[in-house]
């Protein structure tokens, strides 16, 4: 299993995005990694806003891949390659989707952002208690 400094010296890729790593959290029974970032809600809106992200992930599931130096996460334990898809807006995104063969969930989180746990999880991570326990709410 990695460190946190480990960790800090990483980033996450996920939803063909960068995550900083933010801490440690021990919740729904293990150690999760909490990764975050800020992006622009739209560049089409007139007065676009700033946009909180979050990836809660158990720490066991987080490898990092030698191919692009980057953390990468491997629930089965097997690392899928890259795809070469573009990000899109958080706001275009199905609250469900299936990234590196684990099912995720997207809830929105605090004011002005959204959080990522994998589906299993996100009963107890993304309700009001798990987000306020990982400093979210």
């Amino acid at each position: 299993m990695l460190t946190a400094a480990e960790l800090e010296v990483s980033v996450l890729e996920f939803r063909c995005r960068s995550f900083q790593f933010e801490r440690l959290v021990e919740i729904g029974g293990g150690p999760h990694a909490v990764f975050s970032r800020t992006e622009t809600e739209s560049e089409r809106q007139l007065r676009p806003r700033l946009v909180r992200l979050w990836v809660v992930v158990p720490l066991a599931w987080l490898v990092v891949d030698e191919a692009t130096d980057a953390l990468r996460i491997a629930g089965d334990g097997k690392v899928r390659p890259s795809t070469d898809a573009s990000a899109v807006e958080v706001a275009a995104e199905p609250p469900e989707f299936e990234e590196d063969g684990v099912r995720w969930k997207r809830s929105p989180a605090g004011a002005a952002g959204y959080a990522y746990a994998p589906l299993d999880e996100s009963a107890i991570l993304l309700g009001r208690e798990g987000l306020e326990a990982l400093g979210l709410s």
